[in-house]
């Protein structure tokens, strides 16, 4: 069998007949010829991607998927552009649990197929961990990452109380106009100090600026914190700190985790989606309405 007619066909574990899967359709609807095999060219740098190889197998552009996954969501949209496709597709960008799932049901693939190449890259990078087990160097390896941060640095959680961390963010900001800073909070903050800080972030920079032509400032509360829990990260570009429970004592998260660059982009992408699915909090006047937990 060609694989054009393999890939046209559902993927079928329990034996049962082949289901013309979406990706067929809409490949029969747009009446292109079927490859005799995928001749998609390695690319430089690097193999074509499982996710790249299917699409082309099929003989259908981007824009043709994307058009597809528009029709089949019940919303007439499935939130897919051409431009995120070929950054899933490059490896540049992670694919979400959401967005892997519409593939897999346009593709008639398994996710362990489709996205092969996009976790094996975490597989390779998994040897960047460093364990720090006290408060002393959890807080040391945080400020190492908000220093070094020079295209992006992403904070998440909303229990921060440390003032020379949070300065140091405020710092950072100011030195390097062009850092992009994303804040997640998850629920409202625990103490003024934090509350404060993001007032500060707000007098350091305006989210509406656009000078540098995309925005550099991201604040939004997560208010359903039961189905998204609360999560702390401290994220640049080239480096991810992540507190865990503490390894000493059952009464704070005081030890943590270091991951290397190939993490930290995993990491970055996370937090992006979970400011996307936040309440912005971007004026003075949103942050002084949040209620501060803790006196």
């Amino acid at each position: 069998m060609e694989d054009a007619d393999r890939q046209l066909t559902s993927y079928d574990r329990e034996g049962g007949p082949a289901v013309p899967s979406p990706a067929a359709q809409c490949h029969s609807q747009l009446g292109l010829p079927r490859w005799k095999g995928a001749r998609m060219p390695r690319r430089r740098g690097g193999p074509v991607s499982p996710l790249r190889r299917v699409r082309a197998a099929l003989n259908l552009t981007q824009e043709a998927v994307v058009a597809a996954l528009d029709v089949a969501s019940p919303s007439g949209s499935a939130g897919v552009t051409a431009s995120m496709l070929s950054g899933w597709e490059l490896g540049k960008h992670v694919t979400s649990l959401r967005y892997r799932k519409l593939l897999c049901d346009f593709y008639r693939e398994p996710p362990e197929v489709l996205f092969a190449q996009q976790d094996e890259m975490l597989v390779v990078a998994t040897g960047e961990v460093v364990l720090l087990a006290g408060h002393r160097d959890l807080q040391a390896a945080m400020l190492e990452v908000v220093q070094g941060a020079e295209d992006v640095l992403l904070v998440t959680g909303s229990r921060s109380r440390d003032d020379d961390y949070l300065a140091a963010i405020e710092s950072v900001l100011i030195a390097r106009p062009g850092l992009a800073h994303y804040r997640v909070l998850f629920g409202p903050p625990h103490r003024h100090v934090l509350k404060d800080h993001l007032l500060r972030l707000l007098m350091i920079r305006d989210p509406n600026d656009r000078t540098g032509g995309y925005k550099t400032l991201h604040i939004a509360v997560v208010d359903d914190h039961v189905v998204n829990p609360e999560r702390f990260l401290c994220v640049s570009e080239k480096a991810a700190v992540v507190p865990i429970p503490s390894l000493t004592s059952a009464e704070a998260f005081d030890s943590g985790v270091v991951l290397g660059a190939a993490a930290a982009a995993r990491l970055i992408d996370h937090g992006r989606q979970c400011y996307a699915a936040g309440r912005r909090v971007e004026t003075p006047d949103e942050v002084e309405a949040l209620r501060v937990l803790r006196s």
